[in-house]
């Protein structure tokens, strides 16, 4: 996974320092450049002298972590459609969790899910304090032709962390087969039928990557695929979780669920979703706009930055 440019979004709150944290460690591990956007805090409080702090915090970060750091946007407040459209021209967005409680949050979620629905690109959401990498990664794989690449990608957005591969079996046809009034014996038989299917699958994902198969664990559960994932989680110690996520509205999300969506309530690692489609080698330089000032800009920025290194 190759990440050269990297979007953090912070509202300035004190706790908005482990997502800048965060992003700004990633960038020192991948060698990439990373840009600070401020959008106002959900509850409306605004921050004074926005562009001060801003800078300030830019400043720190690349003292710290000795990486070129840069703030973009607005000084108002930049809107989740602002904040979308520009981080099309980054690898990653790393955002914070903020659990809102109105009814607009509700029916259409919360800022953070808004602005994850919007995006084309991964999407990091930072529970964590950002005190060490990532140790432990947990990987929700649903065996579908998306998996494999979900799988590669998470191999390298921490090539040091240990990976768990998590599988939650679907009990739609069980229950199918219940209403119907199946005998247990052949209930039984078709657990097993599934939990080896389940199996072979799985050993297909973990043999397939070669590189890193002794660092590469597996488990298979059933139910719900999202509380099954929140509860490995626990159980194992995972600090962070990739999870894939189809590209739909959010009247889908509301009637269907998402299971992206609720492991960002369920779970208490960070969560790293990545949107169906997503190539598992990220595109290996920033988005260019069409009259290429942005890739200039940056170009003269990081070149700028490398000299005063």
């Amino acid at each position: 996974m190759n990440i050269n440019s990297i979007l953090a979004v912070t509202d300035l709150v004190p706790a908005a320092d482990h997502t800048i944290n965060r992003a700004a460690m990633l960038a020192a591990d991948h060698g990439a450049a990373l840009s600070l956007m401020y959008a106002a805090a959900a509850d409306g409080r605004n921050a004074s002298d926005v562009a001060g702090h801003l800078t300030q915090l830019a400043e720190h970060a690349s003292q710290r972590f000795g990486i070129a750091v840069r703030t973009v946007g607005g000084r108002s407040g930049d809107t989740i459609e602002q904040i979308a459209e520009e981080a099309s021209c980054h690898d990653l967005l790393v955002i914070g969790h903020n659990a809102e409680r109105s009814l607009s949050a509700f029916f259409h979620g919360t800022r953070t899910e808004r602005i994850m629905r919007l995006c084309r690109c991964p999407v990091l959401v930072t529970k964590l304090e950002a005190k060490k990498r990532y140790g432990r990664v947990l990987v929700a794989v649903d065996f579908t032709n998306t998996s494999k690449a979900l799988v590669d990608l998470a191999f390298g957005f921490d090539p040091d962390a240990e990976v768990e591969l998590f599988h939650a079996i679907s009990t739609r046809d069980e229950a199918k087969l219940r209403s119907a009034e199946a005998s247990e014996h052949v209930i039984k038989a078709y657990r097993h039928r599934t939990r080896l299917q389940a199996n072979e699958r799985m050993f297909w994902l973990t043999d397939s990557s070669d590189a890193r198969r002794n660092r590469v664990m597996s488990a298979v559960g059933r139910g719900d695929p999202a509380r099954q994932v929140a509860v490995q989680q626990e159980y194992g110690g995972a600090e962070l979780i990739v999870v894939g996520r189809r590209l739909r509205s959010a009247v889908a999300d509301f009637f269907f669920g998402s299971v992206a969506r609720r492991l960002l309530s369920w779970s208490s690692s960070d969560v790293l979703v990545v949107p169906h489609g997503q190539q598992s080698s990220i595109r290996t330089s920033a988005k260019i706009g069409p009259e290429g000032e942005r890739g200039r800009a940056e170009g003269a920025f990081l070149s700028h930055r490398r000299r005063a290194l």
